[in-house]
């Protein structure tokens, strides 16, 4: 059956309750890499450890997570072709590291990239803290169809990402994957099979299973928050990103770092023993 976008553009949102606990935070930090490198480092303790416990800008990527919900039959989506194709977050206020947080998510809109060539799909997600009026952050994802496009939907109209600066980087850093990446990272709410299950992931047309691309966003952020010294997760406010190639567990990353002003940061990562571009469009806003 073919996509319906004004079905899904008429559905009421998606409400998500969720209890956050110190333990949820410090998993979610260790599934995008925090202290694997050095355990010890006070900078990486705290995100890891209770006392003193902060939250990494990025969790906000799974707070209130709906799940895969693309998976569910009503949404009529091929979801076995399905790829996180690009990713924002906002943040309005201090994330907290323990609570009980509430998420709205709403599909935005949809657009056609014709027969054989898919679709994307925008849906947005607000955070709140329960009884709190003013949302902590807003988080926003276009997911790609692979199966679904030639629905005879808009094909204009989607929002343009950030541009990459057309010249040498200011830094390249090295940044690295666990093998077994996939599977700590998942403990923080996106069970999508494709990422652990090697028969759904060659169905996929993958040869093994890919590595969350939000595991990659939040290995990514924790780089380039550490990038000028101690960590001050306070002051980050933006964080975009395009999905343009799979992570697999165990990638060596390089990422390309440009500075736009004092409170800018435009980037991209590459995985240099393949030759790919994996991230790119990143940008990053912090406050003074």
């Amino acid at each position: 059956m073919p996509l319906d976008p004004d079905y899904l553009l008429g559905l009421p949102p998606i409400e998500t309750r969720h209890e956050l606990t110190a333990r949820d935070t410090i998993l979610y930090a260790l599934g995008v890499g925090v202290g694997q490198e050095a355990p010890t480092d006070p900078d990486e303790l705290q995100f890891v450890y209770e006392e003193g416990l902060r939250a990494l800008p990025t969790m906000a990527a799974v707070l209130a997570y709906p799940g895969f919900w693309a998976q569910e039959p009503k949404y009529r989506l091929t979801w076995q072709q399905i790829l996180h194709g690009e990713q924002s977050i906002e943040i309005h206020r201090p994330l907290p590291v323990a609570g009980r947080l509430v998420g709205t998510t709403t599909i935005d809109a949809v657009y056609d990239k014709g027969p054989g060539k898919g679709a994307l799909l925008l849906a947005s997600r607000r955070i709140f803290a329960e009884g709190v009026g003013e949302p902590l952050a807003t988080v926003r994802q276009t997911s790609f169809l692979r199966g679904d496009g030639g629905f005879g939907g808009d094909s204009d109209g989607a929002p343009k990402p950030h541009a990459t600066p057309d010249r040498p980087p200011d830094r390249v850093l090295e940044v690295r994957t666990r093998i077994d990446q996939a599977l700590l990272y998942r403990l923080s709410g996106d069970y999508n099979p494709l990422h652990v299950d090697p028969k759904v992931a060659a169905a996929g047309g993958f040869q093994v299973p890919i590595l969350h691309g939000l595991a990659t966003y939040g290995i990514v952020g924790r780089a380039l928050l550490r990038l000028d010294g101690p960590s001050r997760p306070e002051t980050v406010r933006r964080l975009d990103v395009r999905f343009s190639s799979p992570v697999y567990p165990g990638d060596r990353l390089e990422l390309d770092v440009w500075r736009e002003g004092a409170h800018r940061l435009a980037f991209r990562a590459r995985v240099p023993e393949r030759g790919l571009t994996v991230l790119q469009n990143g940008l990053m806003e912090v406050s003074p």
